[in-house]
C-alpha cells in the first residue's frame, strides 16, 4: 500500500485551506460585480447552456463555480492522504471528512442562493459555512504539523480557560453581525435581489458594537498574555489584536466613504483574516 510522507500530507492540508480562503473571496467578487444572477439556475448555467460564459457577468460566475471545482478536488485530496499518511491519525482522518461535508453543504447552499435568486438567508448561511469550513481546515492543517496526535483541548490554567469562550463568542458575534449588514445594505449581487429591511445604519451601529466589544475583549486579553509564560499564545494574541484594528479601520472607512467595492473586498479579506487570528489564538491555547 502506498504511503504519504508528513511534508507532502502537510503540503496538501496548507493548499486544502488555503482554496477554501480563496473561494470566499471569489464569491464575494461574484456578488460586488452584481454577477450573482450571472447564472439563473443551478447546476446548470441557464436552461439552454450548462457551460455560458457570454457576458461578463456569466463568466464571472462560471469561474466561481469552477473555483469550487478546484476545492472539491483538494478537500478529496486531503481525505485520500489522510489515510495513506503514516502513522495514520483518526482526528486528522475526521477532520478531512470535515472538509468533505462542508464542501457537500456549500455546494448544496450555493445552489438555493441561486434558485431563491440571492435570498440574504441563503447568503448568509453561504458565507457562514464558510467560517466553518475555513475552522476546519485550519485545525487539520495545524494538527497535521505535529508528529504526533494533539490534545484536542487540554486542561487550562487557572484564570485562562475563561478568556477563551468569550473570545470565540465575541468574535463570531463580530462574524453574524457583519453578515447581517452585507444582507441589508448594497453590494447584493443583483440590483433586483430581496435585501433585509433593517434601517442599515441600525445594524451597522449593531455590528460596531459587537466589533468594539471584540477589540476591547482582544486588549484585556492581550494585557493578560503578558503575564503568561506562554510567548506563542502572547504574539498570537497580539497579532489577533493587529488583525482586529486593520479590519475595524477598514470597516468604518467604508462605512463613511460610501461602501465603495474596493474596500468592501479589503473588508472581506479582512474577516477571513480576522477569524484565522481567533482559530490560531484558540488553537495555541488548546493544543498541547
Amino acid at each position: 500500500m502506498p504511503t504519504v510522507s508528513q511534508k507532502s500530507f502537510r503540503l496538501v492540508m496548507g493548499t486544502a485551506l488555503g482554496s477554501v480562503c480563496l473561494i470566499v473571496f471569489t464569491g464575494a467578487l461574484v456578488r460586488l460585480t452584481g454577477s450573482g444572477l450571472g447564472c439563473s439556475d443551478w447546476p446548470r448555467c441557464n436552461e439552454t447552456k450548462f457551460v455560458d460564459v457570454s457576458t461578463g457577468h456569466t463568466m464571472i460566475e462560471q469561474v466561481n463555480r469552477l473555483f469550487t471545482g478546484v476545492v472539491s478536488a483538494s478537500v478529496i485530496a486531503a481525505v485520500l492522504l489522510s489515510y495513506f499518511r503514516k502513522p495514520r491519525r483518526a482526528d486528522l482522518v475526521k477532520l478531512s471528512w470535515g472538509l468533505i461535508i462542508g464542501v457537500l453543504a456549500q455546494v448544496v447552499i450555493g445552489g438555493i442562493v441561486v434558485l431563491t435568486g440571492l435570498n440574504p438567508f441563503a447568503n448568509m448561511a453561504h458565507f457562514l459555512v464558510s467560517i466553518i469550513l475555513i475552522t476546519n481546515a485550519f485545525v487539520l492543517y495545524r494538527r497535521s504539523m505535529s508528529d504526533a496526535p494533539s490534545i484536542y483541548i487540554r486542561r487550562l490554567a487557572p484564570g485562562r480557560s475563561s478568556t477563551l469562550l468569550p473570545l470565540a463568542v465575541l468574535g463570531a458575534l463580530a462574524i453574524v453581525t457583519g453578515t447581517v449588514v452585507t444582507a441589508t445594505g448594497p453590494h447584493a449581487g443583483d440590483e433586483d435581489a430581496v435585501r433585509f429591511g433593517f434601517a442599515l445604519t441600525s445594524v451597522a451601529r449593531l455590528h460596531g458594537v459587537a466589533v468594539m466589544l471584540t477589540v476591547t475583549f482582544i486588549v484585556f486579553l492581550a494585557v493578560k498574555a503578558r503575564k503568561w509564560s506562554d510567548k506563542r499564545f502572547s504574539e498570537a494574541v497580539q497579532t489577533l489584536l493587529i488583525v482586529a484594528c486593520f479590519q475595524g479601520a477598514i470597516g468604518y472607512t467604508q462605512y463613511f466613504t460610501g461602501v465603495p467595492v474596493i474596500l468592501v473586498a479589503a473588508h472581506i479579506i479582512g474577516a477571513v483574516s480576522f477569524w484565522l487570528a481567533i482559530c490560531n489564538v484558540l488553537f495555541e491555547e488548546s493544543h498541547s
